[in-house]
């Protein structure tokens, strides 16, 4: 129970709200505590042998008016506190959300979709139930049964002993009941996360599922998940439906006492037939706090749950943190200094890039090459601190990136990464996100520069055309070019293309990489590329391999001293030629393999 210590801070804003709330409740109990006594006073007044119909009509009238009064403060206690409940969930989940967007890479590479989108709708929603409902309960609990316990005790002490004697049981089958119920929500919650993982994935590769014909096979999976948390509901079920009866026959056995031994005090005349009524009527009002408190414990623990859950995520920090005292980027330039870098992905032992150093000049053009696994995106995800080196460091202009503010850092930087990813916006949205001031312009100018303007402006709505999820209803080569327009109109510092336009044709690829140059003149610019054509016009080319910098050097220089460029170079025009030749060929020499031997490839 002690997570929930954590939601306190949320209630300061709203503590008059409160304050007032909880004052509504013990107000709402003080008049429905006056109904039984006004009861008993008129059953008794029926007895006087002066009884008129004006008196009888006075209590009915103040029995009304009191129901009038407590049922006033019953509403005003649920708009209030249930009103700060909501205020408390709507701050937290944004204080959540804003911790999710601190958190780097090493963080969502280790932690599943599935299960921070059960921590943000289940678990806060059980928070909300504990901020709100659970604590007005308790409050209304409390007040209710110290109101009853009053009016009995002044009825019947003996009689009040006798009620209370089963109420011994109470505390323990409480706590016995809670730890279960704690235990068995976690489980809920769990399986939950695993189950909203399972449907995320499978909601966003439904394409490739079908492509495979799986769709049999993943619903098979998803009766397994359903099953297990179908169960596991069931088992707190279980529980909560033993807790219940019990309470109930705690409450019952107090009412037979009650009963029996009350008849024997109207009979000896220690009581009238109104204290008997009204006792009654005061042990059934303890009936309600006893199941309420049974339903408040529930809520208390899968709160407590809950928080235990999104305080995990409140506690991690990010691997990339923000220094204490940022230095300031003036008369930023771009030059780029990797010193003794050395990277490990967290959880591996074998290092991504070793040792790798190099420095470029700002406004230098930059091509990154080599083999699959070479290291190369991650070095890019280096320079805009993604990650931070295991060992060495990155210097822009002189300062440690370890020195300067990330959000600094990545405002200066345009990354273009290799999974193109749209919001479900409209293109402009989507074109100019992180453009300060207006954006039309410059969304404009960078789209025309990735090629993409004319088909913008040929479709139905244009610019405000609506994209589907990840951009779903524009080609690969579409997605590409719309990342890279993103990546320009922020008129970035440092431009990064980490293989940024594979899914594009030569044709265009060669007019946007004419295009680049003309903006790219005054920007450093790292190209990550597998096609010649995309490098081959770099100030310098830093070829990669293992993790290691093996060549550097321009175009010319690389395929002089041979070696590893000069073999990514003949491999890649083996290639172009093998496609070539296939799509010359006729539909039968295409099934032999193509017509003709290949050209060998310049060395």
């Amino acid at each position: 129970m002690h997570e929930l210590r954590s939601i306190l801070p949320y209630f300061r804003p709203y503590r008059r709200a409160m304050a007032a709330g909880l004052v509504c409740v013990v107000l709402a109990n003080a008049f429905h505590i006056l109904g039984p006594w006004l009861m008993k006073l008129a059953i008794d007044g029926l007895g006087d042998p002066e009884v008129t119909r004006a008196r009888i009509a006075t209590y009915a009238g103040l029995i009304v008016a009191v129901a009038f009064a407590g049922g006033a403060f019953r509403y005003g206690m649920r708009e209030l506190l249930n009103g700060v409940s909501r205020r408390v969930e709507a701050d937290l989940l944004n204080d959540f959300f804003r911790h999710l967007l601190r958190l780097d890479a090493t963080f969502y590479g280790s932690t599943r979709t599935g299960d921070l989108m059960s921590r943000a709708t289940n678990d806060t929603l059980a928070v909300r139930m504990a901020a709100g409902p659970a604590i007005m309960y308790t409050v209304n609990t409390i007040a209710s049964f110290t109101f009853a316990l009053a009016f009995m005790v002044w009825i019947s002490p003996r009689l009040t002993l006798w009620a209370m004697l089963p109420m011994i049981a109470l505390p323990p089958l409480v706590l016995f009941f809670g730890r279960i119920i704690h235990r068995r929500f976690e489980e809920i919650q769990e399986q939950f996360s695993s189950l909203s993982t399972f449907v995320q994935e499978n909601l966003t590769g439904v394409r490739l599922i079908r492509a495979y014909t799986q769709e049999d096979e993943q619903r098979r999976h998803f009766d397994t998940y359903n099953a297990d948390y179908r169960t596991r509901n069931m088992r707190l079920v279980l529980t909560a439906g033993a807790f219940h009866p019990l309470l109930m026959l705690i409450a019952g056995t107090a009412a037979v006492l009650v009963t029996g031994l009350g008849a024997l005090e109207v009979m000896a005349g220690r009581m009238t037939v109104g204290d008997f009524v009204a006792f009654g009527f005061y042990l059934t009002l303890l009936v309600w706090p006893m199941i309420a408190l049974g339903w408040v414990v529930n809520l208390y623990q899968r709160a407590a749950a809950s928080m235990g859950r999104l305080n995990g995520i409140f506690r991690t920090e990010p691997a990339v943190g923000t220094p204490a005292a940022p230095r300031e980027l003036t008369d930023a330039r771009g030059a780029i200094e990797f010193r003794n870098v050395t990277f490990r992905y967290p959880g591996t032992r074998r290092p991504v890039l070793d040792d790798v150093t190099f420095a470029v000049t700002g406004g230098s053009n930059v091509a990154i090459v080599g083999p699959t696994g070479a290291g190369k995106s991650t070095l890019v995800s280096l320079l805009v601190r993604l990650y931070d080196p295991t060992r060495g460091e990155i210097l822009l202009d002189g300062i440690p990136l370890t020195d300067i503010d990330p959000s600094e850092l990545r405002r200066r930087i345009g990354m273009v990464p290799q999974d193109a990813f749209l919001f479900s916006d409209t293109i402009s949205a989507n074109i100019g996100l992180g453009v300060e001031g207006p954006a039309d312009e410059a969304v404009r100018r960078s789209a025309e520069v990735a090629q993409l303007r004319e088909q913008i402006e040929d479709f139905p709505n244009a610019w405000e055309t609506m994209l589907g999820e990840r951009g779903i209803n524009l080609s690969g080569g579409q997605k590409q070019r719309a990342t890279l327009a993103r990546a320009l109109a922020r008129d970035p510092l440092i431009v990064v293309l980490d293989d940024a336009l594979s899914a594009v044709d030569t044709h265009t690829e060669a007019a946007i990489l004419a295009d680049l140059r003309g903006i790219t003149a005054s920007r450093t610019t790292f190209i990550i590329s597998h096609r010649v054509s995309a490098v081959m016009g770099a100030d310098e080319i830093l070829v990669l391999d293992g993790g290691r910098i093996v060549q550097r050097g321009t175009h010319p220089e690389l395929i002089a001293a041979g070696g590893t460029y000069a073999r990514l170079l003949e491999r890649q025009l083996l290639e172009e030629d093998l496609e070539v030749e296939l799509n010359a060929a006729t539909p039968d020499e295409a099934r032999r393999g193509g017509p003709a031997p290949l050209r060998s490839a310049p060395g």
